[in-house]
């Protein structure tokens, strides 16, 4: 434990730096409490604080720029990666992508405030195709604040902070195992709750032929696309199908037969909505297993614009 506490002490920069860095690139290391302790130790060192917030929101910028590299380059083929192995898959359903399609480059601000909503507003960005000095400028400005607030709770609480570490110098490898436990724990509940929301969104599907056989047999269901517009122009869409960009979107009278489709692992986007959509009254409400992909697989029809 007092090897962990020098090097917070010696190296306090770098360990924001890569805390941060790891944080915001995607893997399950928490940035915020390095950044508090690397705080409050330079408010009792009667350091300045400027330099933590620079480091900090630079590693956060820097981390982004890979997600809206990939974004670009890859569009929704890293979405649909990042959503099927995030802990937070959650962050992947139609209204969490609808706060961008709302908002844009300014959610960028406040999206590292908001839990799993950073890498995709990241992504999103890259796929969406905005500009990189606008993606920069608010990014960096959503950095800077993150990084600030962080900084302003170790320093302001910064004798609360030195309890804690004293506590943990005292406790020796029993306070680094406190640690260890404790972000263990962390782990596991992001773990927990994924399979919790996944089990969710267990619901029956409509195969892509099935999805046909209707539409021939001329006892079409509604069908709603709950693509981004960006995908739809690229891929184009099933033969009739109304667009949807969010629940607020769905303005119609509850129908017999509806099927939902995204393109996103386990459906997600697709089932969140018609979960939604079941309770607004809709009488059968089916995700399309597979979604576009596999509407798009088989041969079937696609319409464009």
């Amino acid at each position: 434990m007092d090897a962990l506490l020098h090097l917070i002490q010696t190296y306090g920069l770098l360990v924001v730096f890569v805390s941060v860095l790891l944080d915001q690139g995607g893997l399950p290391v928490p940035a915020y409490p390095p950044i508090i302790v690397a705080a409050a130790i330079a408010v009792d060192q009667h350091q300045p604080l400027w330099p933590i917030v620079l480091v900090a929101a630079f590693a956060a910028l820097l981390a982004d720029g890979l997600w809206y590299l990939g974004g670009r380059r890859l569009g929704a083929a890293l979405l649909r990666l990042m959503c099927k192995v995030s802990l937070s898959p959650d962050s992947c359903i139609l209204m969490t992508r609808g706060v961008y399609a709302r908002w844009g480059a300014p959610s960028l601000i406040v999206a590292k405030f908001v839990p799993g909503f950073a890498a995709v507003a990241t992504t999103l960005a890259g796929e969406t195709g905005t500009g990189a000095r606008r993606f920069a400028f608010y990014d960096g400005l959503g950095a800077l604040l993150w990084a600030g607030v962080a900084v302003a709770i170790g320093a302001v609480f910064h004798r609360a902070v030195n309890q804690v570490l004293e506590g943990l110098e005292t406790a020796g490898r029993y306070g680094l195992l406190a640690i260890l436990a404790a972000i263990a724990a962390f782990v596991g509940y992001k773990l927990l709750k994924r399979q919790w929301f996944l089990r969710e969104l267990r619901m029956a599907r409509i195969s892509a032929g099935e999805l046909y056989r209707l539409l021939e047999d001329g006892a079409g269901p509604l069908i709603l696309d709950v693509r981004s517009h960006q995908q739809r122009d690229a891929a184009g869409w099933i033969p009739g199908a109304v667009f949807v960009a969010s629940l607020d979107d769905v303005g119609i009278a509850p129908r017999d037969e509806v099927v939902v489709y995204c393109d996103c692992p386990n459906e997600a986007s697709a089932a969140t909505l018609a979960r939604e959509l079941r309770r607004r009254g809709f009488k059968r409400v089916r995700p399309l297993a597979g979604g576009f992909e596999a509407w798009r697989a088989q041969g079937h029809a696609v319409a464009r614009g």
